[in-house]
């Protein structure tokens, strides 16, 4: 039976790479020279941003998310939290990468999946949903029903099987 994985996952080497770029360009550019505006990474590969001033860790954050726009990083994969103040009159603010299918998005794919009423079958499978139907059509509509739904996350769709 033909089938799909929906997934969302987060291209790490992209991030990485759209970081490095942001970290260079913040070191670079004229109206961040001497704010103490940095990034950082850290073990679970989210972002920090220390800045000297709530408007220039927002502007590092813009900086971030163009380059990660750039690189081909869907935006809604940032879960940017709020500004904290620091020691010396500083703020930071931690940037957190939304990786994986939580359960709770699972279970809203498989009953929009559910609603839409083509014949096909979503199952949860780990930080994954199968949608299996006995049809190629049958599956394209479901992804177009997924797609249509815009959650609030990145989607791809993988393993599309005949």
């Amino acid at each position: 039976m033909p089938s799909f994985d929906v997934v969302s996952e987060v291209d790490l080497m992209e991030v990485e790479n759209a970081f490095n770029q942001a970290r260079k360009e913040i070191a670079q550019r004229f109206d961040f020279k001497g704010t103490h505006t940095e990034l950082e990474r850290d073990k679970e590969q989210n972002v920090l941003i220390r800045a000297g001033s709530e408007g220039r860790a927002e502007a590092a954050l813009q900086v971030l998310m163009e380059k990660l726009a750039k690189r081909g990083v869907a935006l809604e994969s940032l879960d940017p939290q709020k500004l904290e103040p620091a020691s010396g009159g500083h703020v930071r603010q931690l940037v957190k990468l939304k990786r994986g299918l939580k359960i709770e998005d699972a279970r809203k794919i498989v009953a929009k999946v559910k609603e839409s009423g083509i014949k096909v079958q979503a199952a949860i499978q780990g930080d994954a949903v199968r949608v299996t139907g006995k049809k190629r059509d049958d599956l394209q509509a479901a992804i177009h029903a997924i797609r249509a739904a815009a959650f609030p996350i990145p989607l791809q769709f993988q393993n599309f099987r005949d």
